[in-house]
């Protein structure tokens, strides 16, 4: 599981060291760097998302989601705002809301949503073994 993504700066604390993985997580995909998810999702992740019915069981079927997705939209505006992480040992939650602004099949739409990703740390590299994110209520 070397791949995983670490903290390149030194100094920085666990809840940064997090958060920086996250965030590469998200710039990553919202790049269309699908392929780049391997070094960010565990194999035995999970995820619950906004638009499937069931939930998402490996790495592989989490991959195939988030990269269905980047690859069909066309995607202007992904911003994370307030991002709060809380270590528990070498497990890691990092809850943060967003706003994605994108456009898919000819229609525009404006998201505003919530994540809770989980993290654990293997051989010193954090990975996420479970994602639950949809959008805001109202």
């Amino acid at each position: 599981m070397s791949e995983s993504v670490v903290a390149e700066v030194s100094g920085v604390t666990e809840e940064q060291e997090v958060w920086q993985v996250v965030h590469a997580l998200n710039e990553d995909w919202t790049r269309h760097r699908g392929a780049n998810l391997k070094r960010f999702f565990h194999p035995r992740m999970v995820a619950i998302t906004a638009t499937d019915a069931r939930r998402l069981q490996g790495r592989e079927a989490c991959m195939a989601s988030w990269r269905a997705f980047a690859e069909g939209a066309e995607i202007d505006t992904w911003a994370e705002h307030d991002p709060r992480i809380d270590i528990f040992g070498d497990t890691a939650i990092a809850t943060y809301y967003y706003e994605l602004v994108f456009r898919m099949q000819g229609h525009d739409y404006h998201v505003k949503g919530r994540d809770m990703v989980t993290l654990v740390r293997d051989f010193d590299n954090w990975w996420v073994v479970a994602d639950h994110f949809s959008t805001l209520p109202g």
